[in-house]
């Protein structure tokens, strides 16, 4: 499995790989407080070394993809948090938003992204990683279920607890 891993970082290296919405916000919350990962609903399972590991895998991945979609997310979740963190939290957010060299963001139309099958079982953003990734970029997210779907369509795909459990 670690191999199996380690040849799709590689392959996806220079092409780039779509980071879900729960990694993503991982990475932020990490960069503006470690210890408060383990106390927000939505990062409380993971640990400061996981959050460690996030960036060694993210130094092997030259190009991040996101969406509107996902950073329309991840601003949601930031209003989360109450002062000052959500000030810190915003400031770390635009840095990677206005650093296309850390992040480049790719729109595409919800028309195109949404048929009935994949709307019903993902949700808009989901199905936005769909059509985005297909033939394109790695996916990286901590969803089994979206992994699964994933799989089953031929979208290369990571779960990071995969990388947790393997101590990647």
């Amino acid at each position: 499995m670690k191999d199996f891993i380690n040849d799709l970082i590689r392959r996806y290296s220079q092409k780039g790989s779509l980071i879900d919405t729960n990694i993503l916000f991982l990475l932020l919350v990490g960069s503006v407080n470690k210890e408060r990962m383990t106390k927000f609903h939505r990062t409380q399972q993971f640990i400061p070394e996981d959050y460690e590991l996030l960036l060694k895998l993210m130094s092997e991945v030259k190009n991040l993809v996101t969406t509107p979609n996902i950073l329309t997310e991840i601003n949601s979740l930031a209003n989360q948090f109450g002062k000052p963190e959500r000030s810190e939290c915003f400031a770390i957010f635009a840095v990677f938003v206005q650093n296309v060299h850390i992040l480049n963001e790719n729109y595409i139309k919800t028309q195109e992204a949404v048929s009935a099958d994949k709307l019903i079982k993902f949700g808009l953003t989901h199905s936005v990683i769909l059509t985005l990734a297909q033939g394109n970029y790695l996916v990286l997210t901590g969803e089994l279920k979206l992994e699964n779907y994933l799989h089953n369509v031929e979208v290369d795909v990571i779960n990071f607890n995969n990388i947790l459990v393997l101590n990647w």
